[in-house]
């Protein structure tokens, strides 16, 4: 019995160590049960050696892919007694065929030879295709050369088992099949005539082993890449980061006399020492016997401080063509000194940009040639001035600019009106900005949400809140006339932020 069934072709299935193994039977020993198999393929591909066998034992599953002709009509207690003894499921008869009924049969691949012969949908058995195939292979030395049978083209009926290409006829029917198998219809040496077993050939490729020889091999150097700790792997650069070997950055290029209390840092790491009133009260008086008047201060940091408070009510999100129903309303409380011509400056910048300003400035018997320039412009534009505290807005503004603090002139504190307008800013929900306020030694009423300094920051308190850094144009020289060692830290920007060490 076990000798009938030589030559046909079966796919030995051996577990997830040997794999799957398909090829035609050569030999059965039921003694040593032991089965072999002639030109053997190993998980879709073709062995070295010319025959392998195997033992019973170690035979998982076994399907019967094609029986020879003169052995296709065997009882099914015949075939159900033979492949159960190597773990295939019982087959089945149907009018005279012997059809396998395998866990996962192969599909029926119809011929395309047999294809040709008729233009109705037909469906093949594998074993009449097996055979088709073969008779191909042995008669191709006999074909003409210029016909060629095509058999790895996508158009073959593999894709679709019960569906046909009609047969044209025609000259130029002709031509372009000609044309086709000349291109497409080159014969392989040998093709299986069992489908790739993808998931089994999967199951062989032990992925973690793979990359731990990747990783071992790049380990010992062999590797351009590494995956060892943050300190071994080859620094990374972003797009807008120099790649180049530079001099190591030095962070600390401004130098002070005396330090300050204070020092701050910009976003780049870069070191502002605080300096002191007496030292910044200098710089401003050699920067101005140099040229840099108070005129041009007061405009710089009158651009800078608006710029500033233009991004902080909201920048183009607000302000523009199409949402001036919602315009930024800021009340601006300015003393009758220099530090309240800054922000008179800044609230001109402020109603040009189409903010609605509200500028506190008491009624004072006689004010400074700066202040009575800076109002006399504040004038010409639509901002709205008022002398009372009593007239600013009730209700929250957007934002409060506070220049009521001078330390030339502390008496103003004192005064009904100065205390009546820090009551009003600290009872108002409004941020409120401070520009160029003074040091850490004089305690301030209002309690501010940002503060802008010029060229070089004070020791401020805690009540300054967030400190920012504006570049009013004074020149590197000027510096080192008054003992500073300057590097600018602006880098790009006019108003930088500064954070606390």
């Amino acid at each position: 019995m076990a000798a009938d069934w030589l030559g046909s072709v079966v796919s030995i299935n051996c577990g997830d160590t040997l794999g799957v193994y398909q090829g035609r039977v050569s030999a059965v020993d039921q003694v040593n049960q032991t089965i072999s198999l002639i030109q053997p393929f190993h998980n879709g591909i073709k062995c070295l050696v010319p025959e392998v066998t195997f033992r019973a034992g170690d035979i998982a599953e076994l399907k019967i892919l094609e029986i020879p002709m003169q052995n296709q009509k065997y009882s099914n207690e015949q075939l159900n007694d033979y492949t159960m003894g190597y773990g295939c499921q019982p087959a089945s008869q149907q009018n005279g065929t012997i059809k396998q009924k395998p866990a996962s049969a192969a599909q029926n691949i119809p011929c395309r030879g047999n294809l040709e012969k008729s233009s109705e949908p037909t469906s093949t058995s594998p074993q009449q295709c097996s055979k088709s195939f073969i008779d191909k292979h042995s008669e191709g030395v006999n074909q003409p050369k210029n016909v060629r049978r095509r058999h790895n083209s996508w158009s073959s009926s593999s894709r679709y088992p019960n569906q046909v290409t009609p047969k044209k006829s025609g000259a130029k029917n002709g031509q372009l099949k000609a044309r086709d198998d000349e291109c497409f219809g080159d014969d392989l040496e040998e093709i299986p005539d069992t489908d790739f077993d993808f998931e089994g050939n999967l199951a062989l490729f032990d992925k973690a082993a793979v990359f731990e020889e990747i990783d071992t091999h790049e380990r010992r150097g062999g590797g351009t890449r590494s995956r060892g700790t943050p300190s071994e792997r080859p620094p990374t650069y972003r797009h807008d980061e120099n790649i180049l070997e530079s001099e190591p950055v030095v962070y600390r290029k401004i130098l002070v006399p005396q330090p300050g209390v204070k020092e701050y840092c910009t976003d780049s790491g870069l070191v502002v020492p605080s300096i002191s009133y007496s030292l910044h009260k200098k710089l401003l008086c050699v920067a101005e016997k140099h040229g840099l008047s108070v005129e041009r201060r007061l405009e710089m940091s009158g651009v800078c401080a608006s710029q500033m408070a233009l991004t902080l009510l909201g920048g183009p999100n607000r302000l523009n063509p199409k949402n001036v129903h919602q315009r930024p309303t800021v009340a601006l409380l300015c003393g009758p000194h220099v530090k309240g011509a800054q922000g008179i400056s800044c609230g001109r910048h402020l109603a040009n940009h189409d903010v609605d300003v509200i500028l506190l400035l008491p009624n004072f018997l006689k004010l400074l040639e700066p202040v009575t320039n800076e109002l006399n412009l504040f004038c010409q534009t639509q901002g709205k001035q008022v002398s009372n505290v009593k007239d600013l807005p009730g209700c929250p503004v957007d934002l409060v600019i506070n220049c009521l603090d001078c330390n030339e002139n502390s008496f103003l504190r004192d005064q009904p009106w100065y205390r009546a307008a820090v009551d009003w800013a600290n009872q108002n929900r409004a941020p409120v900005l401070n520009i160029d306020p003074p040091p850490n030694e004089h305690v301030q009423g209002i309690h501010a949400k940002w503060s802008l300094e010029l060229g070089l920051p004070l020791a401020l308190g805690e009540q300054a809140g967030r400190v920012y850094l504006c570049d009013i144009g004074i020149p590197q020289k000027v510096f080192g006339e008054v003992g500073i060692s300057y590097h600018s830290p602006f880098g790009c920007k006019f108003v930088i932020p500064l954070h606390t060490m």
